[in-house]
């Protein structure tokens, strides 16, 4: 089954400390037998309205394929953590599935896009 989480974790933390608190939930789901397909680091955002008196989270994405029964296990580990303000996870139908599958290579393409037109620049430059 394919699924897609997203959490907001507070903004006190640092660059270094975010990236441990995401590598903790994708080992989470990793050591539970699920495969990582997309992580995305969106970054500090404002949030819509105040959670915990705070006004702005880090925001990440993360696509997994995966058994139903690490969803409880991932969703424990969020609540233990007081570094995660909000979490959402839900399973994608096979339409939400081929969205994200367009995304992904929709991002990918613009990211070498951009490589290919910087190395025309500097080539040029």
């Amino acid at each position: 089954m394919k699924y897609e989480t997203v959490f907001i974790l507070t903004p006190v933390l640092s660059d270094a400390q975010m990236k441990e608190a995401v590598e903790k939930f994708t080992t989470v789901l990793t050591s539970n037998g699920a495969t990582i397909v997309n992580e995305e680091n969106w970054g500090l955002r404002k949030l819509a309205y105040p959670i915990q008196k705070k006004s702005t989270g880090f925001y990440t994405l993360v696509e997994f394929d995966g058994e139903p029964t690490i969803i409880k296990k991932l969703e424990t580990a969020f609540r233990r953590d007081e570094r995660v303000l909000r979490f959402l996870t839900f399973r994608l139908d096979k339409y939400a599935a081929e969205y994200a599958a367009k995304r992904r290579s929709l991002k990918a393409g613009k990211t070498e896009t951009a490589k290919v037109e910087v190395e025309s620049e500097v080539k040029e430059g």
